[in-house]
């Protein structure tokens, strides 16, 4: 039986297998979701808050857990769409304000603009860059130095610590 998925702050309802995962949801609504590690719970590019019905969801797996402790805009309801499967009515999600970018050229052809909206980093969540912040040579230079965008490479480091 098909379960209904709310999405906020778009105010929209949409239907869902049961068993489906909510990262099929977002596509479906044509959100602009970027799967840098495929849906394998492996980046942020899919972290949702859960404001309603975390129990009508799949229980929170080890994959995801480690994901969502380097995340840095986890909260308590925080779940990565990807691993959550829909099992129970009354599930409200709400997606973190911003943009994640695929890679430092995403920022680069935006030097001399403004960010209209947060900049955010595929695997971590941080914000790169904040809505309204003038886009530099200089900022960009520092987030090289600082940003790692490879999945496989980001993780090895964090396991390592």
């Amino acid at each position: 039986m098909a379960k209904i998925v709310r999405l906020e702050p778009i105010a929209q309802e949409t239907s869902i297998e049961t068993n489906g995962n909510l990262l099929s949801v977002l596509l479906n609504k044509e959100l602009d979701v970027l799967r840098e590690c495929g849906g394998r719970g492996m980046c942020a590019t899919c972290h949702i808050y859960v404001n309603e019905g975390m129990e009508s969801l799949s229980p929170i797996n080890r994959r995801e857990q480690r994901t969502l402790e380097v995340i840095t805009s986890c909260q308590t309801n925080s779940r990565l769409a990807c691993q959550s499967r829909v099992l129970g009515q009354g599930v409200v999600v709400q997606l973190p304000p911003g943009m994640y970018i695929n890679s430092l050229k995403d920022i680069e052809v935006l030097i001399g603009r403004r960010a209209e909206q947060n900049l955010l980093h595929p695997l971590t969540g941080q914000v790169l860059v904040e809505a309204g912040k003038l886009i530099t040579r200089s900022m960009m230079m520092q987030i090289e130095k600082t940003a790692n965008f490879n999945v496989g490479e980001y993780f090895n480091q964090s396991s390592g610590s």
